[in-house]
């Protein structure tokens, strides 16, 4: 089958194939993660967000959260925080781990972040967004991106406006997540707003937002005119998800997902992954959840899932790995 060519997004000093990266997920997008969905074809990352003040305030884990390793490049670290002088010192910290991009949260809708006046509250305050994004810009000779949401909720949708304040200010991408701020994750992400944004500013747009398949990505660069997408709750437990829009874009045809005992050694691997960038203990710990959303689907997963709580060690794994295909087996044999 003859392949469609894919051309490159320019964004900040970055030229990459237009198809797809990893979002920042906090507590999930880990470095492990990162190179899971490297391996499968994302062609851009984004760290898990941190905060400015706590960088400020020689936190170790955020300064942990800023590493960047080459293998993960192209990528960016993201930072949040509402006063533009503490973000100022937090960017100069984070461009010392030699980022591509410094990405600036302005669309958290989390309450713990919203609360403190950042992330998607910062949409409710745009001369304030505006200021950080000039003080951040100043401070470092790193490109400097944004991402935010349609609105803080639907009386207050003001993402074109947002957008075009951003760009004004240095900003050299926005990311667009189709949602307001009070949605949280429910509903469904407006793409109209994105092709809004895309028509009303000159830096490159990133679409986000309901991204799951091959042809959910082909409609959200089609319907917005989007630079870039990046998909995030799509790819737990389902990195191959790049993989699969890559296919789609260039072929019209998503490339199949991994039959159910390939799945159960790729969350090996990723978990192996964590346990080497974490140590075991701790690596376990962070990956349960992976496991279980590895799971998901598979003949008695309820089962299975709860089991995944309970992993304590990498041998707790494999045995729960073993269980894993010994079902498959059992079905297949049915």
């Amino acid at each position: 089958m003859k392949e469609n060519s894919v051309k490159n997004a320019v964004f900040g000093n970055l030229s990459i194939p237009q198809t797809s990266g990893l979002s920042p997920m906090a507590s999930v997008a880990d470095r492990a993660y990162r190179l899971i969905a490297k391996k499968f074809g994302a062609v851009y990352l984004v760290g898990e967000m941190v905060s400015a003040q706590g960088l400020c305030y020689s936190s170790e884990r955020s300064g942990q959260l800023l590493k960047v390793t080459d293998e993960e490049r192209p990528m960016a670290v993201q930072l949040f925080g509402s006063d533009p002088s503490i973000m100022a010192k937090a960017a100069k910290i984070a461009a010392q781990y030699r980022p591509d991009i410094i990405d600036i949260n302005m669309g958290c809708p989390m309450p713990k972040v919203t609360g403190n006046g950042s992330g998607g509250a910062l949409m409710r305050t745009p001369e304030l967004a505006a200021n950080i994004v000039h003080s951040v810009t100043d401070a470092v000779n790193v490109p400097v991106t944004v991402k935010i949401r349609k609105g803080w909720d639907d009386d207050t949708v003001n993402a074109v406006e947002f957008a075009k304040l951003m760009e004004k200010s240095g900003c050299a991408a926005i990311c667009v997540h189709g949602r307001t701020v009070k949605q949280i994750y429910s509903g469904r992400s407006d793409s109209s707003i994105i092709a809004e944004v895309k028509a009303a500013v000159n830096i490159p747009v990133i679409g986000n937002g309901d991204i799951n398949s091959g042809e959910s990505a082909m409609l959200m660069y089609k319907q917005t005119g989007c630079d870039f997408i990046m998909v995030g709750r799509a790819s737990q437990g389902a990195p191959w998800i790049f993989r699969e829009i890559d296919s789609y874009l260039r072929t019209g045809k998503p490339a199949p997902p991994p039959p159910p005992d390939e799945v159960i050694e790729i969350m090996l691997e990723h978990i192996s992954l964590a346990c080497s960038v974490y140590g075991e203990k701790r690596g376990i710990i962070e990956s349960r959840k992976h496991a279980a959303w590895y799971l998901k689907g598979f003949h008695n997963a309820a089962q299975l899932r709860a089991s995944c709580v309970k992993i304590e060690n990498y041998q707790d794994l494999k045995r729960l790995a073993s269980q894993a295909k010994k079902l498959i087996i059992d079905l297949l044999g049915n």
